[in-house]
C-alpha cells in the first residue's frame, strides 16, 4: 500500500531539540501530527510506519528525517497512525488541511524537500485531536480519495 500518513505524537513535557539542519527548535507540550509519505520502489506505508514505530520503541537509530528526531526523544510516545492509501500525490493537501485547523505549525519541519511549499508537515494540538478533527479529516481525505 503507498500513500501518506499520519502519525500523531504526544510530548509529555517542553524541550528543546536539535532537528538535523533546521538546528534548536521549541516544542510544547501537547500533540503533534506529521504526515508522511510512502512512494517508490520498495517502498510502503506499513514499512515507513514500521520505522517509526522502531525508532519510537528503541529511543534509538539512524536519524534519516526530521521527524526522527523528534520519535527518538525520550517524551513522546505514538498516540495513533491514520493511512491514506493512495496512487496519487496528496501528502502536500492532507498537509494544508491540517494547517487550517492546527493550533500552531512547526516552520519548515519535514517539509524543507516540498516541491508544492509547504510551511510544515508537522502540526501542533493543545488537545488530542485523534477523536474529533482527525476523525473529519480522514473522513473527508478518504472521500475525496474515493477509498
Amino acid at each position: 500500500m503507498i500513500g501518506c500518513y499520519l502519525l500523531v505524537l504526544f510530548l509529555k513535557e517542553n524541550c528543546k531539540l536539535k532537528i538535523g539542519s533546521l538546528g534548536f527548535r521549541e516544542f510544547k507540550k501537547g500533540y503533534y501530527v506529521y504526515v508522511g509519505s510512502a512512494f517508490g520502489k520498495n517502498i510502503s506505508i506499513e514499512k515507513r510506519v514500521n520505522r517509526h514505530k522502531r525508532l519510537v520503541l528503541e529511543k534509538t537509530g539512524k536519524t534519516r528525517w526530521h521527524v526522527d528526531y523528534l520519535l527518538i526523544h525520550e517524551n513522546v510516545k505514538l498516540v495513533k497512525v491514520i493511512p491514506f492509501e493512495s496512487n496519487k500525490k496528496i501528502e502536500c493537501k492532507v498537509s494544508r488541511k491540517l494547517e487550517k485547523i492546527a493550533d500552531d505549525v512547526v516552520i519548515g519541519f519535514g517539509s524543507t524537500d516540498c516541491k508544492n511549499r509547504c510551511l510544515s508537515h508537522l502540526y501542533y494540538f493543545k488537545l488530542d485531536p485523534t477523536k474529533t478533527v482527525l476523525k473529519k479529516l480522514e473522513e473527508q481525505v478518504k472521500k475525496e480519495a474515493g477509498v
